[in-house]
């Protein structure tokens, strides 16, 4: 396992991080399940532990306190906020009022005093970048998080948010966490230069693009993963975007048995090679899909293995702009494109 500082906080991370989405009903995943994941990713030298209180409406966060009890100081804990809990209109978003309330409830779940990264979940555009770092300035004051950070921020947020902390004298945001992969690539044009530009670390989640880069996704096969059962859309190869996908699968991996590697340590070999990534997000359903991920924790990708992938997905290209969670809402709502 290689180790990386995360960002300027002087931390010292896995470049491959242990993501408990699947934890709970989402992944069917149970807790003698989750807490052999935990087990066997500590033993890999994963250090950091990445959840949110919206998997599975919390019992991700509960599955992972009583995986990591009587062991809270070996591992960097971080969790996520500000996606709807439940039908209540305020029990969602970044304003003070639903943080303050909301992390008392993570850190009840988890089991713990304090965690060591909270995480914005996604950019809440109701409520003031002062307002939010404010209450998270206060939280880290008072001793319940030691740093926090942004989840899929477009990269205008990102630098607005930097600037607001300095104007008003608050801490800042010192990580941010994007969707990356070999088949998603726009952040390298647009939120890695700015993450980089600020030193904030980078904790990039689906490595594996939702399975696509597993070795599972192939020509002639029968799609059945996990993903796929309740995302169908996202795999059904008639559509063009989906069949783009496919074919650039199919190249990467003659590059990857060229090159020796399985798809997936091709595939996690690349997202930790951009010198501008702390630590990829790995999310295993079953303790195989974790030794499968955590044989890529030494991997080193080539030159030429990387200027290959650079051919089949050009830099700066997503295969599926659509899925992307940080677009503008003025791109998704016509209403807001006019006066």
């Amino acid at each position: 396992m290689q180790y990386r500082t995360l960002g300027r906080t002087g931390v010292q991370v896995s470049s491959l991080a242990l993501g408990a989405m699947n934890f709970g009903k989402i992944g069917r995943t149970t807790q003698d399940e989750a807490t052999a994941i935990v087990d066997a990713a500590l033993e890999g030298g994963v250090n950091l532990i990445d959840t949110a209180d919206r998997y599975s409406d919390g019992e991700s966060e509960e599955m992972v306190g009583k995986a990591i009890a009587g062991r809270r100081d070996d591992i960097v804990l971080a969790t996520k906020v500000s996606m709807p809990m439940g039908d209540e209109r305020n029990h969602q978003g970044s304003s003070r009022r639903w943080l303050v309330t909301e992390l008392d409830n993570s850190l009840r779940r988890l089991g713990v005093d304090h965690v060591d990264l909270y995480q914005i979940h996604r950019w809440d555009a109701n409520t003031s970048d002062e307002e939010t770092l404010s209450a998270l300035t206060d939280l880290q004051r008072a001793g319940k998080i030691r740093y926090f950070g942004s989840s899929t921020f477009p990269a205008y947020r990102i630098v607005q948010a930097q600037w607001a902390a300095r104007e008003h004298h608050l801490s800042r945001y010192v990580t941010e966490q994007p969707s990356y992969s070999i088949l998603q690539r726009g952040i390298e044009s647009h939120v890695l230069p700015v993450t980089e530009e600020y030193g904030l670390g980078v904790l990039v989640w689906s490595p594996l693009a939702s399975g696509w880069l597993s070795g599972a996704v192939r020509e002639g096969r029968d799609i059945t993963t996990n993903r796929s059962t309740f995302m169908p859309q996202r795999f059904d190869t008639t559509v063009p975007f989906n069949r783009a996908r496919l074919d650039a699968v199919e190249q990467l991996a003659k590059v990857a048995d060229e090159a020796g590697l399985t798809m997936i340590q091709l595939a996690l070999g690349f997202v930790t090679a951009h010198p501008g990534v702390t630590s990829a997000l790995i999310g295993p359903r079953t303790p195989a899909h974790l030794h499968a991920q955590l044989a890529a924790a030494d991997t080193v990708l080539s030159a030429d293995v990387l200027d290959a992938i650079d051919t089949i997905v050009a830099p700066g290209t997503d295969l599926a702009a659509h899925e992307k969670s940080d677009t503008p809402p003025a791109l998704l709502d016509a209403s807001l494109r006019r006066r």
